[in-house]
């Protein structure tokens, strides 16, 4: 199995491959070159030595990025055993054991793995060092005949040799461990804008949902008002169309009117629909002035409704206007529809010190087991929306009470906030 947590793609494959082609080259030039200088003296070995060499060298950089742990075993020992029998090449080695250390830093998974292999693969490399060192440094000093004192040209020689092999195997530890972390850094931005992109989805898709409910909540509340009271209108003007013609054709004039009010509410909710949002004015399509309208319509449609202001009128907020309107237009529907024959209807709007308050109260048959459909959904969803809190509950005597208050200050404080 791969030791990398990453896949690869065929770019980077393709990569590998010229890179171990372009060793094996280069490795073939500086074999010949150092075969022919004698790099070894008279202690070199032969030239295809360093061709087999070579190939065991370049041959795993092709999959340095799956096993980056074996590669980098493998090109080190042949380093060694190269070193150690004279093969004549020095730089290709040095090139693809650098490659071999950095490819276990940047591409194992395995962190605590990967540093073992790779202070491994150091240490080991300092041992075999610090004891050839040694050993040269005895046949030098044998070989003149003098003991190798402080700072003498070869001790000298062998400092700088330990320096360069410091800089050499730290470069491809820091370099190795840089890659990874600058991987990682990498993947965790890709997934991070993944996740937004997903969140931007999910948020879409409640956006559409929630827009689909403010239009189904819309649609009920202009649909089911004026088609109630366009039935009842109906059906009134069907029982006296032959007793009373000229009633008749009142109740008729009326039920016109309800259509013509629900083709302009349904027209301003579709303009609604369209705009963009910038504008606040095309949302408010009734304010709570059309209150008494609604009152008229209710009378007009059979049940008696009063209509009450309460209170020094002040500024609302066209949002919560709209919503108190909804709210008295779907009371009043449900009245019509529910209380029975007989009943009676009562809207009072009061302008209180902190806020404002809409009460529909209805008479009727009593309530026995309440049945929560879109009518109350939509009217707590309105005032919840402006803030509120509402009260929807059948009275003791008979019929319903729908009460909503709504305070202002916080309003008037988003609103100067705002300017």
């Amino acid at each position: 199995m791969s030791a990398s947590s990453r896949a690869l793609t065929a770019r980077q494959r393709q990569s590998d491959l010229l890179l171990a082609g372009v060793v094996f080259v280069a490795g073939i030039i500086s074999a010949a070159l150092s075969a022919v200088s004698g790099l070894y003296g008279e202690e070199q070995a032969p030239l295809w030595q360093a061709i087999v060499y070579l190939l065991v060298l370049a041959l795993p950089l092709a999959a340095r990025r799956i096993w980056p742990a074996q590669v980098a075993v493998i090109v080190s020992v042949a380093y060694f055993f190269a070193a150690t029998l004279r093969v004549p090449e020095m730089y290709a080695g040095n090139i693809a054991m650098f490659i071999g250390l950095y490819t276990v830093g940047a591409w194992m998974a395995n962190r605590r793995a990967a540093m073992i292999v790779r202070v491994s693969i150091i240490v080991g490399m300092f041992i075999w060092l610090m004891i050839t060192m040694y050993r040269d440094a005895i046949d030098t000093a044998n070989e003149e005949e003098i003991v190798a004192g402080a700072m003498s040209p070869y001790l000298a020689f062998m400092m700088l040799q330990l320096l360069v092999n410091v800089l050499y195997f730290g470069g491809a530890y820091y370099f190795g461990e840089h890659a990874w972390k600058a991987a990682m850094q990498r993947q965790s931005l890709e997934q991070r804008t993944e996740d937004l992109e997903r969140e931007r989805e999910v948020t879409a898709a409640q956006a559409v949902a929630l827009d689909r409910v403010r239009i189904a909540r819309e649609l009920h509340d202009v649909v089911a008002h004026h088609v109630s009271v366009m039935g009842v209108q109906a059906g009134a003007a069907r029982m006296v169309l032959d007793q009373d013609p000229a009633r008749s054709k009142q109740i008729l004039s009326s039920v016109e009117e309800s259509a013509r009010e629900a083709i302009s509410e349904l027209r301003h909710l579709l303009e609604t629909l369209r705009s963009n949002g910038d504008d606040e004015d095309a949302a408010s399509t009734v304010s709570l002035a059309d209150i008494a309208q609604l009152v008229a319509a209710s009378n007009g449609a059979g049940l008696p409704t009063e209509y009450t202001v309460i209170g020094e009128e002040r500024p609302v907020p066209s949002v919560v206007q709209v919503n108190l309107y909804r709210i008295a237009q779907e009371s009043l529907t449900n009245a019509r529809r529910h209380a029975g024959i007989g009943a009676t209807a009562d809207v009072r709007l009061r302008y209180t010190a902190t806020g404002i308050e809409l009460e529909v109260v209805n008479t009727g048959r009593p309530v026995l087991a309440p049945r929560p459909g879109m009518g109350q959904l939509g009217m707590r969803e309105r005032t919840l929306a402006s803030g509120g809190t509402i009260e929807s509950v059948p009275r003791e005597r008979g019929g319903w009470r729908v009460r909503v208050q709504i305070p202002l200050a916080a309003h008037a404080e988003l609103a100067g906030a705002a300017a």
